[in-house]
Order: structure tokens, then sequence, then C-alpha cells
């Protein structure tokens, strides 16, 4: 058992691999509370695959370079969500079609670009389905330098993000900024998807974002709970998943949000069983 656990840790990769899981889930549990309570799951969804469009160019100008694509992905997700904002808020247009319409513009510039790169289907393939296995030392720290930015902001903003996601009329009684906050948000929502992608990709990023603060907002309604209970399951979700990845020789983003997944339903069905 112990040859188990310390077999996969003689490679550096691998403990890279763990620290970033960890570094993510964390980040990602704690917006993802909010994203759950303000049910933003599609807003989240959308703005995973608009970043398409930076990662392409960021191949397209720095010819594959990590921290360029994670830069343009940057870029083009905080676009995404200042454009989806100005539509909704300057038109007769919902959030959701707003959402809806830049979702599939992005997406589909996004793939338009990629195809002009004659290698684009063994280049970019792990930017769409994450290859956390791959993560070099400058990528590490470019995730906890972004990760330790959004965690700030939260405690900065926290009773007012609260507040916010609880109970927005509440929120323009008591006469905060509203409106900011939700800006905020959305950015920081943009932020965190952007330093998940190397961990699970484009295609899984909205899963890491969601089902971990899903899984805890079935347990509890307080938000600092929910933020715990969430942290704890993506960490163990990371960890046993790359072990996952690493015996059966799988894709590490894959078997990272099947562990999600998988704690996910087993707190469901174990709630639906006392219920009965």
């Amino acid at each position: 058992m112990i040859e188990f656990v310390l077999l996969p840790l003689q490679y550096p990769f691998m403990i890279r691999g763990i620290v970033a899981s960890v570094l993510v889930g964390i980040v990602c549990s704690v917006i993802g509370s909010y994203v759950v309570l303000r049910r933003m799951a599609f807003y989240g969804d959308a703005l995973a695959h608009s970043i398409l469009p930076g990662i392409a160019i960021g191949y397209l100008v720095a010819g594959g370079v990590n921290d360029a694509l994670f830069w343009w992905a940057l870029v083009t997700g905080i676009f995404s969500s200042l454009l989806i904002r100005a539509i909704s808020n300057t038109t007769k247009i919902n959030r959701d079609t707003a959402i809806g319409v830049i979702f599939a513009g992005m997406f589909s510039l996004g793939i338009a670009l990629i195809s002009t790169v004659k290698s684009y289907s063994v280049d970019l393939t792990h930017f769409l389905f994450g290859n956390i296995l791959g993560i070099d030392n400058s990528e590490l720290w470019l995730i906890a330098g972004f990760s330790a930015f959004v965690l700030v902001v939260v405690v900065g903003f926290y009773r007012e993000l609260m507040v916010l996601s609880f109970d927005s009329v509440l929120a323009e009684t008591l006469r905060l900024p509203v409106r900011s906050l939700d800006i905020i948000l959305s950015l920081l929502i943009a932020v965190t998807i952007v330093v998940s992608l190397q961990a699970v990709g484009v295609a899984l990023t909205v899963a890491l974002l969601i089902t971990p603060a899903a899984t805890a907002y079935l347990v509890t309604k307080r938000l600092k709970a929910m933020m715990l209970i969430g942290v704890t399951i993506s960490i163990f979700s990371g960890v046993i998943g790359l072990y996952l990845s690493y015996y059966l020789s799988i894709a590490s983003g894959a078997s990272i949000v099947l562990s999600c997944t998988g704690f996910f339903l087993f707190v469901w069905f174990f709630q639906s069983i006392r219920r009965l």
C-alpha cells in the first residue's frame, strides 16, 4: 500500500501535478460556490469555451509557448466577460441570451483560428482536454500567483459577495455597489477558468468549477462551510484523479473530473437514502 502511494511521487511531474491540482481545486471551489449560489453555471461553461480564440491567437503569435497561451486566454476571457455584460446592460437582450451569442461566436472563432494551424490536432489537444502532468515550474508559478490574487480579492469582498450571492435585492437595499460587485465576480470567474485551463482543459473546466461546489451545496447552505467542503472534495478528487491517471493510463483531466463526479453521486445517493 505504501509503495502504491509513494511510487508515483518519485517523478517530479507528478509532484507538480499534485501541487497544481490542489491550487486549482482551492480557487475553483471558492469561486464555484458563488457560481452555484448565483446559478451561473451556464455563464461559466460559456466563458470556458470563449477563451478558445485566445489560445489559438497565443499559439499563432508565440508558436505554442505556454505562458503566452495563458496570457492570451486570460485577455480573451476577460474580454468575453465584459462583452456579455455590455450586451445585456445596453440592450433588451437578457444575460442568458447574450451568453449564448458570445459563447457560440467566440467558440466558432477559436475553431476557425485553430484550423489554420497545420499541427493543431497535436499541439493544442492538451488545452482542450487538459495536461496537468505536463505543467512546468513557470506555469505552476502562474497558477499559484493568480490563485492567490483571486483568493485575496474574495477575502477583501467576502461579505459583499456573500450578500449579493444570497439576495441581490437585499444587496441593493443595503446600498451595496451591486453592478461593480457583479463585474468583480464575473472577472474572478474568468481568471479562475483560465487558471484551471491546464488542469482539465477547455472542455472540462466548468465541471471542476461547478461539481465540488454543487456537492458541498447538497450538504450545507452556509457559504464558509460550502467553500471548505468544496475545497476538501477538490483536493481529494485531484489527488485521486492523478493516481488513477498514473496507474490506469487515462487522461488526467478526465480522471480528476470523474473523481469529482463520483463524490457528487455518492453524496446525492447517501442523502436520497436518508430521506427514505
